[in-house]
């Protein structure tokens, strides 16, 4: 299974230690699991994607591409 970590004391944010390739996977109450790769951002409310940015910059920065919409959570795809 994995065992759950924070990187920095006094972080929100809760990380899986797994084995699995690409395994990045994170909580804010270790019962409801996030794929960063496929719920980052979406899946998560405001507060949480303000908590994730702030305890996480690479992440944040990382995916800077992706469109976040705070009232109805979806992926509005860009046409530039």
């Amino acid at each position: 299974m994995g065992k759950w970590y924070k990187k920095n004391k006094g972080d929100k944010v809760w990380w899986l230690d797994s084995q699995d390739i690409g395994g990045h996977v994170f909580s804010f109450n270790r019962l409801k699991k996030f794929n960063l790769f496929s719920d980052y951002p979406y899946k998560l409310s405001p507060k949480q994607k303000e908590i994730f940015d702030r305890e996480n910059p690479y992440w944040k920065d990382y995916f800077r591409d992706r469109k976040y919409d705070k009232k109805d959570y979806y992926l509005k795809i860009r046409k530039s």
